[in-house]
């Protein structure tokens, strides 16, 4: 775990999340607006969740797999949120998720995390390719993915199912040679 990853921005710290975030993770992702703008996360996040989620990164890590991070407020080291990239090696791709606490809704949080993973991305992981989806009823989300310099591609129509709705999502991307 030594070598897991820390980045650090001007007002946050992305670092891996450990079982003591799990009470924080529970708290702040069993909102309902999180699971309601969110893929994988369900609602009722239910106990023992969050230390099931957070025992599989250190793994998935380690087999290159994924790189997940508790991004925290550098001020008072509170847990803000979590943002993860999802590596696909054999085609040096990367999709970014994340989540921010309700009351942090609006603060410039998500954006600022997201545009370190990205440089986390093209930096040191040395991917050509990173993109992102979100509900197409989440415009919020698809303007993080916009500012931090991701291109809109298309809709995916009907693409998944949540809670029995089937949802279209906005499919985003940013390659290396457009981000440098």
């Amino acid at each position: 775990m030594n070598d897991y990853p820390r980045l650090q921005t001007a007002r946050l710290l992305l670092r891996a999340f450990t079982l003591e975030d799990a009470p924080d993770v529970h708290k702040l992702v069993g909102a309902s607006e999180i699971a309601d703008t969110t893929l994988n996360i369900p609602h009722p996040y239910e106990q023992g969740m969050a230390e099931e989620w957070i025992s599989t990164h250190v793994e998935r890590f380690e087999k290159g797999q994924a790189t997940h991070f508790a991004i925290t407020l550098r001020a008072d080291n509170s847990l803000a949120g979590g943002i993860g990239l999802e590596i696909n090696s054999r085609s040096d791709r990367g999709e970014i998720g994340y989540w921010v606490a309700v009351h942090l809704w609006n603060q410039g949080i998500c954006t600022e995390a997201a545009g370190e993973v990205l440089r986390y991305a093209f930096e040191e992981l040395g991917l050509n390719r990173v993109q992102a989806t979100h509900f197409s009823r989440n415009p919020a989300s698809g303007r993080v993915m916009q500012k931090i310099g991701m291109l809109h591609e298309g809709t995916l129509r009907q693409y998944v199912r949540k809670l029995d709705v089937y949802e279209d999502l906005e499919m985003y991307s940013i390659l290396r040679q457009e981000w440098q």
